[in-house]
């Protein structure tokens, strides 16, 4: 259905430009090479419109063409009989404003919900264009240093629960080459580390990476930089980093802590319960030992500390939920 009615386009504008043509000519030859021409270029565009110019919304586009035709065609119907040559001025200016005053009357039909609904239910390659509030721009994800260097956001890059391009400011890109260029080792590994990530990332193809080159000259911070950015842009802020994530919240910035994400990922455990523990060193508190579970949470091991080295059973008491994540307590489970 959708393949006949753009050919239906296309055959319609080129008659109606034969007819046209044909009535100003002295021969038959040039309108039918000249609508032969029409129907090629009408038919290329009908069908190239969603691929050359996404950004286009395509049902508007084509009620203002064919209003602004309609327009032209009742013009050329009123100033037929006229073959005056004084008149030709008042002609033109006709043709004019009917072919404006018809894509006026296109625009308004463009924009009535029926016709978006019948034009994507026909053509299921054709999407009606969204709003500005789910624009490509809302889908974009500005990556700041903490999660480039982080690593975690190339493996969520692959599952797919992250859409849209990761956008790389390149002020973040040149902090990156600073850390990596530092004569600190740890500092110097991590850089390179991030730098790595960002190359398999590109070479991977699971998600877009775009470099942006938009700057603020009138401060040095990144993080400021990177909460400017996001508010000029409308994407939302990536990050590991704490303080950055409140201070862009409360600046209207949307932020996706990666953090929060893998907490809110972690095994629920509920006290009672038994968990297998190795013990890995000695606590803070007297005879208190700490174990880690696979996901990396923490766990206190209540006269634990001379157990260091072995695994033991142990049973959850308590959950504490703190800023860098999840605290278990525990007792060693006597056998």
């Amino acid at each position: 259905m959708s393949h006949l009615y753009k050919i239906g386009v296309s055959l319609f504008t080129s008659l109606l430009s034969f007819v046209l043509l044909f009535f100003k000519s002295n021969n038959a030859i040039d309108p039918i090479v000249y609508s032969s021409i029409v129907f090629i270029l009408v038919l290329a565009i009908v069908y190239g419109e969603t691929k050359l110019f996404p950004q286009i919304n395509p049902e508007r586009v084509f009620c203002i063409a064919i209003g602004g035709t309609l327009g032209l065609l009742f013009a050329f119907l009123l100033t037929f009989p006229i073959h005056s040559p004084d008149a030709r001025g008042i002609i033109v200016l006709l043709h004019i404003v009917l072919a404006f005053l018809g894509m006026k009357v296109g625009l308004s039909f463009s924009e009535k919900p029926g016709l978006a609904a019948f034009y994507s239910n026909n053509d299921p390659e054709i999407s009606v264009m969204p709003n500005k509030e789910s624009s490509t721009k809302n889908k974009e994800k500005i990556l700041d240093t903490s999660v480039v260097i982080d690593g975690r956001i190339l493996d969520i890059a692959d599952t797919h629960f992250i859409d849209g391009p990761l956008i790389l400011p390149n002020f973040v890109l040149r902090e990156i080459q600073l850390i990596s260029d530092s004569s600190d080792p740890i500092k110097r590994a991590r850089g390179r580390r991030g730098l790595d990530m960002l190359n398999k990332l590109q070479r991977k193809g699971s998600i877009e990476v775009k470099i942006t080159y938009t700057d603020y000259t009138d401060t040095r911070e990144v993080d400021a930089k990177l909460i400017k950015l996001s508010m000029d842009t409308g994407a939302k802020l990536v990050t590991n980093d704490f303080n950055l994530n409140k201070v862009a919240e409360l600046q209207g910035v949307e932020v996706l802590n990666l953090n929060n994400l893998a907490n809110a990922l972690k095994p629920v455990v509920l006290p009672g319960e038994e968990l297998a523990i190795q013990v890995i060193k000695e606590g803070k508190d007297e005879n208190q030992g700490i174990g880690y579970m696979e996901d990396g949470t923490m766990v206190v091991i209540e006269n634990g500390g001379h157990l260091v080295g072995k695994e033991v059973r142990v049973g959850v008491t308590s959950i504490i939920q703190t800023a860098a994540g999840k605290m278990i307590f525990t007792k060693v489970v006597k056998s």
